[in-house]
């Protein structure tokens, strides 16, 4: 499994790259991996402003439906138009083309907050 050292982690398995105030999204490797073909990605909140740890969106993989679960504070102001039509670039290439959403930050301090690499790896072991 990947663990990109140049990005945050939750618990709840979704990654943060920030640049700035601009903070890029997506799930993890295991994350997909656990979920399986992912067939659709539904996100109904862009352009809200929205806190840390509140639902986003939904990612629909052929057995199931997982929540998804914001890791920072802020304002959603893009939504991947690639997974619109190839929903399984979340499973191919989770952590580059397989992006889900991009945001303003509110306070980058939140990142702070959040898992490291190793922390992460530790907790899907």
């Amino acid at each position: 499994m990947n663990f990109p050292s140049d990005l945050h982690y939750t618990k709840d398995h979704e990654w943060v790259k920030l640049d700035g105030n601009v903070a890029t999204i997506g799930i993890t490797d295991y994350a997909q991996r656990e979920l399986g073909d992912i067939v659709y990605v539904e996100v109904e909140t862009l352009g809200k402003t929205l806190q840390a740890g509140t639902v986003f969106g939904t990612v629909e993989a052929v057995k199931t439906v997982s929540d998804l679960f914001l890791p920072m504070s802020g304002t959603l102001t893009e939504l991947n138009p690639e997974l619109a039509n190839a929903p399984e670039l979340v499973n191919s290439d989770p952590y580059g083309k397989g992006w889900m959403v991009k945001m303003k930050v509110d306070n980058p301090d939140e990142l702070n907050s959040l898992m490291d690499s190793a922390a992460y790896e530790a907790l899907v072991g």
